[in-house]
């Protein structure tokens, strides 16, 4: 059974900082655009001068003046003394002269008329030196670029260390938070608390007037999904003054002392920025108790600690800088963190109660279209054990299951999955065989059947067959109402309505399953509950001490030996197993008695696959409890 630098504050005087030159490379179209354009600009200067494109066909001086004679060229282009002949026939051909003799001079000499022949000089001498220039300068470049890439980051990963022991923290100034109080329900006696704070801060003289201090923090406790950020946010966007928000992790880095240095730097700013909010999320990476460190020698952690202690009640003033902090774990922390005069005051978040969820329910469902007529009183007591983060995140897959099943509007029944969802998991397709189903259906009708049967438990609200996360199937029984208190009677019939589907095994088959074993642990662990922390045994209330914690997946976290002599630890195994062993006889005694009762759910189960309130009742009628 599955039971702008930021905004300055007013009144900050900050000096700009200092402008340098700062060169940014950034590869873009444009950087590919440039250089295509440079490449097309440069080629043809040095394909001109060092003569790359033309035909390498080169002939001898006196081999050209030949042809020249003979009238087989058509033109001759001298560059320098580099000849270029263009003949008849459109092919080129190369020849070189002496430097210093001119090409009139050479015709001459081979008695050649220079009117017989169309030849241009071509003077290229400050191409030629431009060239070389650049045939220098241009790598020389190149590599003045490369090292300063270099430079300028070695220069920036030289500031990045210096700059480790700067807070992270981010600055939400007015206007930059659009939460509010009216935004947060279903922890209204913790958000008085903090409405508190919050008009501390907008109107101080109406306390000092009555010599009353400022508080110096919050810490806000409660189970994961309460709401303990989202209250903090809604005082950021309440506030109207400079509101500093750091996860406690980011406190720390692998250098030593860096901790600390964050801690001076983000309450250096908070001060100048007065009066302020600086909010602490999970405190705990940095706040657990000092000495109980597994690492000898200095604990970085510790010192981020002890330098928190000291900027929020030491020899230096603080006033109107509020520290606000937020865990799920206020067992773990330092009994020095949480004296008067650090954080004042402790905002205790718990699960809520049905009118906090109807609020809930109201506020997550803006912007969703649902269909009329839905029963949000229903939902509520649905919903009990529910988070605020569980119910959003319940009308959120509603949505998306009225979405994926292309209806208009979300309706009751995409809720209630949506429920089951959150809770177990989604439904799965398991290949099972017949003998499979029929052992799964036996099992769950007996979780149902024994808890029908006991006046002090709840309605059962569904039982299904269908695999959910690691289950094969499930029997939904959800309080009829918000308790704060259980009893001795309730807790005995839970532990046997545990024991149900173990008990339905063994009688109708007369075999046990390994599917029992969630359910075992649990019976188990609600029985020691009772002896050693609830006192609800023949031993007396006497308090054990602690035995066995566990962790959010049900697993022993860490095992600290019980302050008891081995006499009476035997003592308490003995209680446990009685009280294990009565509620297992009586399981099985209410399965025989309604066999055939079990036998009708089974049946009924095995071809609907699954049964809500209402099919369940028509076959073992109403509850012994709701007759009247």
């Amino acid at each position: 059974m599955e039971v702008k630098r930021p905004l300055t504050p007013r009144g900050i005087r900050k000096q700009p900082p200092k402008k340098r030159f700062e060169f940014k490379f950034k590869f873009s179209l444009w950087t590919v655009i440039l250089g295509i354009f440079l490449v097309l600009f440069f080629l043809p200067l040095f394909l001109s001068i060092y003569g790359i494109g033309k035909e390498d066909n080169k002939v001898d001086t006196s081999q050209a003046l030949i042809d020249i004679k003979e009238g087989k060229v058509e033109s001759v282009e001298v560059q320098n003394e580099k000849l270029t002949l263009t003949y008849k026939d459109e092919s080129i051909k190369l020849s070189t002269k002496e430097e210093n003799e001119s090409f009139a001079e050479l015709l001459e000499k081979a008695e050649i008329s220079p009117t017989s022949i169309n030849y241009t000089i071509v003077d290229q001498s400050l191409t030629k030196a431009l060239g070389g220039i650049l045939s220098v300068v241009l790598p020389l470049g190149l590599m003045g670029v490369f090292f300063f890439f270099i430079i300028r980051s070695q220069s920036r990963g030289a500031q990045d260390i210096f700059s480790f022991g700067r807070s992270k923290a981010k600055l939400f100034a007015k206007g930059k938070q659009d939460i509010s109080f009216d935004d947060v329900a279903g922890v209204e006696d913790s958000k008085r608390e903090l409405e508190e704070i919050v008009d501390f801060l907008k109107h101080p003289a109406k306390y000092r007037k009555m010599g009353a201090r400022p508080p110096k923090g919050a810490i806000l406790l409660g189970p994961a999904g309460v709401g303990k950020t989202l209250l903090a946010r809604a005082t950021a966007g309440e506030a109207g003054v400079p509101f500093f928000s750091m996860a406690g992790s980011e406190f720390m880095e692998m250098l030593v002392g860096v901790g600390a240095s964050r801690v001076r730097d983000l309450f250096g700013q908070a001060k100048a920025a007065s009066p302020s909010i600086i909010f602490i999320d999970e405190i705990d990476a940095i706040g657990r108790q000092r000495g109980r460190g597994f690492v000898g020698g200095h604990d970085e952690r510790e010192q981020t600690l002890n330098q928190i202690l000291v900027e929020m009640d030491g020899f230096t003033p603080n006033d109107n800088v509020i520290v606000l902090a937020a865990t799920n774990r206020g067992d773990l922390l330092d009994p020095a963190l949480l004296r008067p005069g650090r954080f004042d005051r402790r905002v205790i978040l718990d699960m809520p109660d049905r009118v906090g969820r109807e609020a809930i329910l109201k506020i997550h469902a803006r912007g969703k279209k649902f269909a009329k007529g839905i029963d949000w009183e229903g939902v509520a007591d649905r919903t009990v054990g529910f988070s605020g983060a569980d119910i959003e995140n319940m009308l959120n897959e509603a949505a998306i299951g009225a979405a994926r099943g292309e209806k208009k509007e979300i309706e009751s029944d995409d809720i209630e999955e949506a429920a089951t969802k959150v809770k177990l998991g989604p439904a799965k397709k398991r290949l099972q065989s017949e003998e499979d189903r029929k052992l799964t259906a036996y099992h769950e009708a007996g979780h149902g059947v024994v808890t029908h049967f006991q006046p002090k438990m709840d309605p059962v609200q569904r039982i299904s067959i269908v695999a959910r996360g690691m289950s094969l199937g499930h029997t939904l029984i959800p309080p009829a109402a918000d308790r704060t208190h259980e009893t001795k009677s309730r807790i005995l019939q839970k532990i046997t309505a545990m024991l149900g589907g173990r008990a339905s095994e063994e009688v109708v088959f007369n075999e046990m399953t390994s599917g029992a074993s969630n359910d075992i642990e649990q019976a188990t662990r609600l029985a020691r509950a009772m002896v050693v922390n609830f006192g609800m045994s023949s031993l007396g209330p006497i308090d054990f001490g602690p035995q066995m914690d566990y962790d959010e997946m049900g697993k022993p976290a860490f095992y600290e030996p019980a302050q008891v002599s081995p006499a009476m630890q035997e003592k308490v195994d003995d209680e446990i197993k009685k009280i294990v062993d009565r509620a297992h006889e009586e399981a099985i005694s209410l399965i025989k008695e309604n066999r055939k009762t079990l036998d009708k759910v089974v049946e009924k189960l095995l071809k609907k696959e699954t049964l809500d309130r209402e099919d369940f009742e028509k076959i073992v009628g109403k509850k012994p409890s709701d007759k009247k």
